[in-house]
């Protein structure tokens, strides 16, 4: 697809030039078909890998409307086409056919039509063909005598090529350039006015908050990022305006309203039988406003343990007023399932478009109707496992779902039973994640296996190409990462050196792809990564355990996998986990679990009774200290028992027993936390946010880096909340600035 900001062209009346690299793109513009001949063709090296390439191919009529179509080229250097979607390819010698699929040979005067392919190709050199011939026409851009006596039609040479800007001087990572997330919700017969303190501005600024063209502030508000505006409407509109050095500055975008405390946002099922499952934000189209990225799983979705075939996995991306920019569909390829599709949703290339990357396989249609691979290949077994065909890995355009680049998915699933069963189940246990790997711009971060062998694979998105920048494998012999992964991964600088590391469970891979350590400890089901014991220096690592051989929960140092306190053995599956501050009377973080009794501190003590739940946490109320997120509910932790904050109806949570939200986060508003479930009836994401008023003011949590890749892996598998960089709680120190340019 070509966009604005990712259209790629060389353009020229005989086109004879080298394609050096993925992403580069020829246009050839010469005379059409028949009768009123005139024709453009648009041909893209969509990616290039060892061996091979990815083409598109778009060929816009100029003349009279034609029926169907047949277009012809030559290579010059060997290439060969190996597989096409969208039309019938064939070749003979450097001849290449390719002949309309019939529902797409219709093509209108100034219609276009749209295929693609693989190929292979020398690895030294990829030349673009020099002209194509379209139903026995050259085309040239030239347009013969219309019979229709219209004016022929004109074009325009497309922008030049573009490159992923580099970082700026220093060690400030990249981050996105959001507006004010402004919200305004019904608290009792007043509204809570909420925005962000983006990581670029100073602690102090002050902000006016006016209502309609009313300023409502005497003085700007300087203590926190939140107003409560009492006796107001339902239904006011408002705006902010930063104060600084004296000088109000210009107006922020106008409020959302969450006149019920809530804010529905309108989704589409694909189909009957479907639910609304995991989601995620990015800036998809560069406006400073979230979108939201949601997975449809069907109602036969399946565990990797379960035999059955699923229904297709559908990806869509939504704006916060419920329009619909895209919708990918995974084919038959994809099993549906919690472990099988984890996408990552973030500004990989630094443009200010945030781009969606996942999984693909032969089948899979992007949002501008391409198709991955063949469209007509079922790799399905009996048993609905798909053990066999090609694995892909597609980064998509955030604004239009198209496929910017597809590579191999790394590493191939081999040989089935080496993963550690025959019939399907280790082998496509599948992570995922971003990670500031080199201190400034994010990578993608895909894996495979934990149980025994895992693999962690690093690919950076830069100039439209996906390239692999590492791959860690820890072999199939018990040392380094193999059996310490979990059903979920964390992403944080551990050894503080401004680069971020992988957290694989009991095991860390350093940002270089090197081994770290291993706590030996083995696979668990819950993850969580941060400054839980502020009286220590640098960050720490809280997991469970399965194995009933071994602790049923540790806290180890980030850095070098020390233990700082675990648990004996509970002879037990230990399935639930969660740490964070959710008792102002203990110092630091708090951990619990299923098969450990009581609130232990992070030293192992006993400092109160267990919390209600040990599922997801949120920062919902004043204080800094968190609370729990379970189900459909919001609870505060106290030590005869819990209070209920919120109990959400009309809506469900997901992932059966797990009961997660489909995303919960700082999205919108101060630096507390909203949580997004889906309504009953799969008809909207319905987005809760505090009706509290806070006196803390705190930089968006979106501008710490830790943060926001958590809110990027949240979706993995087991969803785990987003903790960031450094202790939020009870006698918490002044967070520092954070160090951040924004794209």
């Amino acid at each position: 697809m070509l966009t604005s900001r990712r259209r790629f062209a060389l353009l020229s009346s005989t086109l004879a030039g080298t394609v050096a690299g993925a992403g580069v793109l020829a246009a050839v513009v010469a005379t059409a078909a028949s009768a009123a001949a005139g024709c453009r063709v648009d041909y893209a090296v969509t990616n290039q890998w060892q061996g091979g390439f990815g083409a598109s191919v778009t060929i816009t009529n100029l003349g009279d409307p034609i029926d169907r179509w047949s277009l012809v080229w030559s290579y010059t250097a060997g290439q060969a086409v190996t597989q096409a979607w969208n039309a019938t390819v064939t070749q003979s010698g450097a001849q290449v056919t390719a002949v309309d699929a019939g529902y797409n040979g219709a093509i209108p005067t100034n219609g276009t039509a749209s295929f693609g392919f693989n190929g292979s190709w020398n690895n030294s050199s990829n030349p673009v063909p020099a002209s194509f011939v379209l139903n026995g026409t050259s085309c040239t851009g030239a347009v013969g005598t219309p019979t229709t006596g219209a004016p022929p039609p004109t074009t325009t040479a497309p922008p030049p090529p573009t490159t992923t800007p580099p970082p700026p001087a220093g060690n400030a990572k990249q981050m996105e350039d959001l507006n004010r997330g402004l919200v305004s919700v019904r608290s009792g017969s007043a509204n809570l006015v909420s925005w962000r303190l983006l990581g670029t501005e100073a602690a102090s600024t002050g902000f006016n908050v006016y209502r309609g063209g009313t300023k409502v502030t005497a003085t700007p508000i300087t203590n926190s990022t939140n107003y409560l505006d009492s006796g107001a409407a339902a239904n006011a509109s408002y705006t902010v305006r930063a104060v600084v050095n004296g000088t109000e500055q210009a107006a922020s975008e106008a409020s959302l309203s969450f006149a019920n405390g809530y804010l529905d946002v309108p989704i589409q099922a694909p189909a009957s039988g479907y639910s609304a499952n995991d989601a995620s934000v990015g800036d998809l189209d560069g406006d400073g406003q979230y979108e939201i990225v949601l997975k449809w799983d069907p109602d036969n979705a399946k565990d990797n343990s379960q035999a059955g075939v699923t229904g297709n996995v559908y990806v869509d991306a939504y704006r916060l007023g419920g329009s619909r920019l895209w919708r990918i569909d995974l084919g038959v390829n994809i099993r549906a399932g919690a472990h099988y599709t984890q996408f990552q949703v973030y500004d990989y290339d630094g443009d200010g478009d945030a781009e969606v990357a996942m999984k693909t396989a032969d089948g899979t249609r992007s949002g501008t109707g391409q198709v991955i691979g063949s469209g007509s290949a079922s790799h399905r077994n009996s048993d609905g496992y798909i053990l066999s065909g090609p694995e892909f890995l597609t980064m998509f355009d955030g604004r239009t779902g198209a496929a910017l680049s597809t590579v191999n998915y790394e590493p191939p699933r081999g040989t089935v039973s080496s993963w550690g069963d025959s019939y399907g189940n280790r082998v496509d246990r599948f992570l995922a994640g971003t990670a500031y790997l080199d201190g400034q711009r994010p990578s993608l971060v895909m894996a495979r296996g934990y149980y025994t062998r895992a693999v962690v694979v690093a690919w950076d998105f830069r100039n439209g190409s996906l390239v692999r920048r590492w791959t860690y494998d820890s072999g199939n012999s018990n040392s380094g990462a193999y059996g310490q992964g979990n059903h979920n991964l964390s992403i944080a600088d551990v050894d503080n050196d401004g680069r971020q590391e992988v957290v694989y469970g009991s095991a860390t891979i350093d940002d270089n792809g090197a081994f770290m350590y291993r706590t030996g400890y083995g696979h668990g089901d819950a993850l969580h990564v941060g400054d839980l014991v502020p009286s220590r220096a640098g960050i720490e690592v809280f997991t469970v355990h399965e194995s009933t051989s071994q602790p049923a929960m540790d806290i180890h140092a980030g850095n070098n996998g020390q233990i700082v306190w675990a648990a004996p053995s509970c002879g037990c599956d230990n399935g639930r986990g969660v740490a964070g501050d959710v008792y102002a009377g203990n110092a630091g973080a708090e951990v619990w679990s299923s098969g450990v009794d009581g609130l232990r501190s992070t030293s192992g003590a006993n400092v109160g009774r267990k919390p209600s739940s040990a599922n997801f946490l949120i920062w919902w109320d004043a204080d800094p200290v968190r609370e729990l997120l379970d189900q459909t509910r919001i609870d505060k932790y106290g030590t005869s028992a819990d209070t209920r904050l919120l109990t959400a109806s009309g809506v469900a949570s997901n992932n059966g027993t797990k009961a997660t939200p489909a995303l919960s986060g700082d999205i919108l508003g101060d630096w507390r936390e909203e949580v997004i479930w889906r309504t009953s009836d799969n008809t909207a994401l319905r987005i809760y946010a505090t009706p509290t008023v806070t006196d803390r003011r705190i930089h968006t949590l979106m501008h710490d880096a830790q943060y926001r890749v958590a809110i990027a892996w949240q979706n993995t598998a087991y969803n785990q909340p987003p903790h960031p960089s450094f202790f939020i709680g009870n006698g918490m120190a002044t967070p520092p600035q954070p160090n951040v340019y924004l794209r």
